[in-house]
């Protein structure tokens, strides 16, 4: 098991891990708010989490949409197998796939396929038009594996901070 932040030269401690666990939840909490809640106040509060967005641990903070209300609620995940899977064919499938919107997800796996993507569309007469002339339409893909989202049971962005030795949670 790793150590909390041991890619730092100074470690992460409990408070760092509430910290962690409270922007993952909510981006938007001020750094007072955050500060408060982990018992500090705002200037060393605000000089920990410039630490850990310096180092790398904190990569951004985002805004989650709800898919359903823009009319993007049709989600498919693809089996995506390459023609020929080259170190040069796998570079060129990812930088076309990074230009795609609708791809949500490109994972390198192991097993029968190379890819598997997650793709949000309007409809599935869109997700068949991003089929055929963006996936299908480029010579680097042999074979496409599609499969409709019914229901999603769990979606998490939040990490797993419990798996961290050194974790303590935010009460």
């Amino acid at each position: 098991m790793h150590s909390l932040g041991e890619n730092l030269s100074e470690p992460l401690d409990t408070i760092d891990a509430k910290i962690l666990d409270l922007i993952q939840k909510d981006a938007s909490l001020s750094v007072a708010d955050i500060a408060e809640r982990v018992g500090l106040s705002s200037s060393p509060c605000w000089r920990r989490i410039k630490r850990m967005e310096e180092a790398g641990i904190i990569q951004g903070r985002v805004t989650l949409l709800d898919r359903q209300s823009l009319g993007l609620g049709f989600e498919v995940v693809a089996n995506v197998k390459l023609a020929l899977p080259s170190k040069e064919n796998l570079e060129a499938f990812e930088n076309l796939v990074r230009k795609w919107p609708e791809v949500m997800e490109c994972m390198t796996v192991t097993g029968a396929v190379d890819y598997i993507i997650r793709v949000t569309t309007t409809d599935m007469y869109a997700y068949d038009k991003f089929l055929r002339e963006k996936l299908l339409g480029s010579a680097l893909v042999s074979d496409v594996q599609s499969r409709i989202i019914i229901n999603v049971a769990k979606r998490t962005t939040a990490v797993p901070l419990g798996l961290v030795s050194d974790y303590v949670p935010a009460s």
